[in-house]
């Protein structure tokens, strides 16, 4: 089990202090049921009422990994790694967690293979996805609890290659929604789902007529930014999907930055990873100088 400790500075039951902490009903009742709680080494219930300079311990509940989960050996980057949580780097033409199309060798299995060979059985929970073909940085939570208190918490930046000169700074407030004809495309509609995409250019090449553009995630939707830069007729060079051209055979996107407060911790965590090969290479025939792009160095 894993445990959590934590100093009480004022009079307050056990259940108000977790809630105040930002544990669910959820969490709680399995802590209830499987964990413990403990006050002063005692253990107690969530009715009990501590004071200042009472120490609680929480025990979390064990869990279970899917048996259809089969840690693999293949290689990617570890960006942060603790008892609670990791950040790694997913490679293109990977999935984050298996699908029908791709039932084995996702990153979730390539990061049970290296917490494996580490000791670690902890149980993973996917905090961000990206999309099979998008690279960059995923986090997972090792407990259901931290997955829940980063939740929505996370700020995700993005690196792309867009078409045609983006200007130099905008929004793209669109709502977005699963197009009527497919189950995967998604579009812009009116009553779709609120979507917010920032924007900043870092640099234009005339003769390619393509951006090279910095994106932060105000929201999480489906294919948010390929949808907007594609109705804002800059769509990602490669994206087949939402009419990119073939400069590259995939989209030109990569989650290039995050920033998030540990959960547990309270540490301001900020994580950069570096381009994959083929985004340097595009980037290469842009003639972009690497001190003019800060968010990749």
């Amino acid at each position: 089990m894993k445990q959590l400790t934590y100093a009480v500075t004022e009079q307050i039951t056990v259940k108000k202090f977790l809630q105040n902490h930002q544990y669910s009903r959820k969490s709680i009742s399995a802590i209830k049921q499987n964990g413990a709680l403990l006050v002063n080494g005692r253990q107690v219930t969530v009715r009990y009422e501590m004071h200042k300079d009472d120490t609680l311990t929480v025990w979390l509940p064990d869990e279970s990994r899917s048996k259809a989960l089969i840690a693999s050996h293949i290689p990617i980057r570890i960006h942060y790694n603790d008892e609670y949580l990791i950040v790694v780097s997913k490679p293109p033409f990977m999935n984050t967690i298996p699908s029908k199309q791709h039932p084995h060798d996702s990153l979730i299995e390539a990061v049970y293979g290296y917490l494996e060979t580490h000791g670690d059985k902890s149980v993973l929970h996917p905090v961000s996805r990206l999309d099979r073909d998008t690279s960059g940085l995923v986090v997972f939570s090792k407990h259901q609890l931290t997955h829940h208190l980063l939740t929505g918490k996370i700020e995700k930046f993005y690196l792309l290659i867009a078409a045609g000169h983006v200007k130099d700074h905008g929004n793209y407030v669109y709502p977005i929604d699963r197009a009527s004809d497919s189950i995967i495309t998604r579009t812009v509609a009116i009553n779709g789902q609120h979507a917010r995409t920032e924007y900043h250019l870092i640099d234009y090449d005339a003769a390619l007529d393509i951006s090279l553009v910095h994106a932060k995630l105000h929201t999480g939707r489906t294919h948010q930014i390929r949808v907007h830069f594609s109705a804002a007729l800059h769509p990602l060079a490669g994206d087949s999907l939402y009419g990119g051209n073939s400069l590259m055979n995939r989209q030109a996107l990569h989650a290039a930055e995050v920033r998030l407060t540990h959960p547990i911790t309270g540490e301001k965590l900020h994580i950069l990873d570096a381009l994959p090969e083929d985004l340097e290479t595009l980037l290469v025939n842009m003639e972009v100088h690497h001190g003019r792009t800060r968010f990749y160095d």
